[in-house]
């Protein structure tokens, strides 16, 4: 087992892992996993050890928007289709 990096190095580093993207963003691992598993949270995979990582800015970005989204009554098909829109 790994061990997990400080708070420090995940702050200053350009991608992170979903279990660090969660404690930047205090959305749980399931939301997130869920949120990548239906296109909403974009990722790259290193081809030598299948980890997914995120772009960190980004990524903390999207989760909040999505939260927000969330919070104003949006239901998931809703918010992927506005972000369907948004890249036409």
């Amino acid at each position: 087992m790994s061990r997990q990096r400080t708070m420090e190095k995940i702050l200053a580093s350009e991608y992170v892992t979903i279990g660090e993207l969660a404690r930047l963003t205090g959305c749980r691992y399931s939301t997130l996993k869920f949120y990548t598993e239906e296109g909403m949270l974009p990722f790259e995979q290193a081809e030598q050890n299948l980890t997914r990582r995120y772009r960190q800015s980004e990524s903390v970005k999207r989760v909040e928007w999505i939260r927000a989204q969330r919070e104003a009554g949006k239901t998931v098909p809703e918010i992927k289709e506005i972000m369907k829109d948004a890249q036409q």
